[in-house]
């Protein structure tokens, strides 16, 4: 992927394992060294950080007086009463808040070890309970746990409210340090706090944390000759398992086909068209705005060997982002139907951006609309038809969903 190229999809999503979700990223390398650190985060030469004002000051503007940023450093440094005080930290937090004001769960300063464990978490192997979280309604919750995963088998659910987390409370906490707290290493345990609708009272979960390895996709035939495919996660890895697995299906010569996207938080923006390519030939998959670059528009690619099978795709409150960029493409042209219920509603891109010292800084720089120009972010997908899945179907290993769609090409 070349300089400013790299996209992937954010649900804002992160996946606790923990994996981000739920937005686009740019990627780019910044040109300006800021702090060379060693191996424990600390600055090389006796933790100075040398902060050159007459660099700095002509970027702010006749309004912004840098002084006073100097004072509070210099405040700080001399006279706070546990000393000696980490320049690394004052540098790193004043990063932080600096991103933090821009009052976007999706844009964030990440330091070096989050911004690493974030890069591997783009990979699909991580060591934490196997769950996406996200921002839903300035509440930190669970978008989705994964498919035998430790927060799976510890009964966390999709919408699960994440009051605390080892009994400090979430309040006021970035979505990157929620991820940074509850991932660990494997074996280690994490309570969290869960408040869940139908619950009268908050409760505790212990989850011990472990390997995860995520499995992108995997499809089956169900009864009738059903091609069902489920997509987890926009990987790295995803489009050649995908492509592959669409020419299998195509040699079985199945009567319909079943994309399963419910709790599939998102993951590469690439990925996404490669996949919705699948179905739609040579048009519009998405529709990019940003106040830099206008209006862009991303077009499907390569051979579409499903646009003759009949389409159902299964949408939930945990389809966010690239997912909701094929549903909705494949909605808009008539391509499939959507089953299930109302999605996320995570359609802004971040750009993601490497500093020298191995941090990092995500900001959001543009919105996606669908081919016919629905908006996605925050209005997420309605479904063409609304079928719940409620609590008892999910304890009872339930799922009325699958049923409908299994039942529409029966009836079809």
């Amino acid at each position: 992927m070349t300089f400013l190229k790299k996209y992937l999809s954010l649900y804002a999503v992160i996946i606790i394992v923990i994996a981000a979700f739920v937005g686009g990223f740019y990627v780019g390398k910044s040109r300006d060294d800021i702090l060379v650190v060693d191996a424990k985060g600390e600055p090389i030469k006796s933790g100075e950080v040398k902060l050159d004002k007459s660099k700095v000051k002509s970027y702010l503007g006749r309004n912004v007086d840098f002084d006073l940023y100097l004072q509070v450093w210099q405040m700080l440094q001399e006279r706070y009463v546990d000393q000696p005080v980490s320049a690394t930290k004052l540098f790193y937090g004043s990063l932080e808040g600096l991103v933090a004001a821009l009052d976007d769960p999706y844009s964030v300063f990440l330091t070096p070890q989050i911004s690493q464990e974030f890069n591997e978490q783009l990979n699909g192997r991580f060591e934490g309970i196997g769950a996406e979280i996200g921002i839903k309604n300035k509440s930190l919750a669970i978008i989705a746990p994964l498919s035998d995963s430790p927060a799976e088998a510890a009964g966390l659910r999709s919408r699960d409210k994440i009051l605390a987390i080892d009994k400090e409370t979430t309040d006021g906490l970035s979505l990157d340090e929620a991820v940074s707290r509850i991932r660990g290493p494997k074996g280690t345990n994490v309570v969290l706090t869960i408040k869940r609708d139908e619950a009268a009272e908050p409760f505790e979960v212990t989850v011990t944390r472990d390997t995860i390895h995520v499995k992108s996709v995997s499809w089956k035939m169900e009864d009738g000759n059903i091609a069902y495919i489920e997509l987890t996660n926009f990987n790295q890895d995803t489009t050649d398992l995908f492509k592959r697995i669409a020419r299998e299906v195509v040699a079985a010569n199945p009567q319909g086909l079943i994309l399963d996207l419910r709790n599939n938080s998102g993951g590469f923006l690439q990925t996404a068209i490669d996949v919705a390519s699948l179905w739609i030939d040579r048009k519009v998959v998405l529709n990019e705005r940003s106040q830099v670059e206008g209006e862009k528009k991303y077009l499907s690619e390569g051979q579409p060997l499903f646009a003759s099978i009949p389409t159902v795709v299964l949408v939930n409150g945990g389809t966010a982002s690239s997912s909701e960029i094929v549903a909705g493409a494949l909605q808009d042209y008539g391509l499939a139907r959507l089953v299930g219920e109302k999605t996320f509603g995570k359609g802004s891109v971040q750009m993601l951006e490497d500093l020298s010292d191995g941090s990092s800084v995500k900001f959001t720089v543009a919105k996606w609309y669908t081919p016919h120009d629905r908006s996605i972010d925050h209005d997420g997908i309605m479904p063409d038809e609304e079928v719940k899945l409620t609590p008892e179907d999910y304890s009872n290993d339930k799922d009325p969903q699958l049923d409908r769609a299994m039942e529409y090409f029966k009836n079809k």
